[in-house]
């Protein structure tokens, strides 16, 4: 029996028409995720002890953004005091061509954060002067080689991700509520810090083509010695002092990523 040219014609669009509804219905291609970095990357701040020598966390916001984007996999290697030459040496190693996204966070270490904070503490406002001029120092003229390095490794080992460049915060809201520590000197010498530190890794970022996350916004008026505080100061355990607390990763953190990753 033949078919009339209309009928074939009435059949193609339908053809047409279900094969355009399943692309639309089609799954949402798998997201494969690893996460790189330092203590922020790990989660450190957010728990009393850690089961793990790397002082990993769940409440972290590697782990908040892998539960928020039902991910079908997901890995984090991120360790407290990790420098550039511990992601390249150590982390990256985990990373493959079936990563579709990878976040770090790197570069605080190298810029000597630990020792800074302590001529902060115990300098004055002069030797915290010195202390982060010579970070400042560091961060312009050495660390954009180390970190073109790290994320030239970062490429190197995840060909297929998506890279984002997770940044620092400033610590302290000045003029706050703080009677006690460093004075309001010391503590905008130190966002003077961290402002110079993120606008290295945001310039290595955007040479490499990652996208860099800037979380300096979300945690204006949630700095240490705001009415609510994002950041531990000192604090036990020592490792938690000067990073975010559960709300800075949960309020801070996630839901910049996610305006970056969507």
């Amino acid at each position: 029996m033949r078919l009339s040219r209309a009928l074939l014609a009435t059949a193609a669009t339908a053809a047409v028409a279900l094969s355009t509804t399943a692309t639309a219905f089609a799954a949402p291609a798998a997201v494969n995720y690893a996460a790189v970095g330092d203590s922020y990357a790990a989660g450190v701040g957010t728990q009393s002890s850690y089961d793990n020598s790397c002082d990993r966390s769940a409440k972290g916001y590697p782990s908040l953004w892998a539960a928020a984007h039902s991910v079908s996999a997901f890995t984090n290697v991120a360790c407290t005091g990790a420098k550039t030459s511990d992601v390249i040496n150590s982390q990256v190693g985990s990373l493959s061509a079936a990563n579709t996204v990878v976040t770090v966070t790197i570069g605080g270490n190298d810029a000597g954060f630990t020792n800074t904070m302590e001529s902060c503490i115990l300098g004055g406002d002069s030797g915290c002067n010195t202390a982060v001029n010579n970070a400042k120092a560091f961060v312009g003229s050495t660390l954009p080689g180390l970190l073109d390095n790290t994320y030239n490794a970062i490429r190197g080992h995840a060909p297929n991700a998506t890279v984002y460049v997770v940044g620092y915060p400033r610590f302290y809201q000045i003029g706050g509520s703080c009677s006690v520590g460093l004075s309001d000197t010391s503590r905008g010498y130190i966002n003077s810090g961290a402002d110079a530190l993120d606008s290295a890794i945001s310039a290595a970022a955007s040479r490499h083509g990652f996208r860099f996350v800037d979380v300096r916004t979300a945690f204006t008026n949630h700095g240490i010695c705001s009415s609510s505080s994002w950041l531990n100061s000192v604090t036990l355990p020592v490792v938690n002092s000067y990073h975010p607390n559960s709300s800075g990763y949960a309020s801070g953190y996630l839901p910049t990523l996610t305006a970056v990753t969507g």
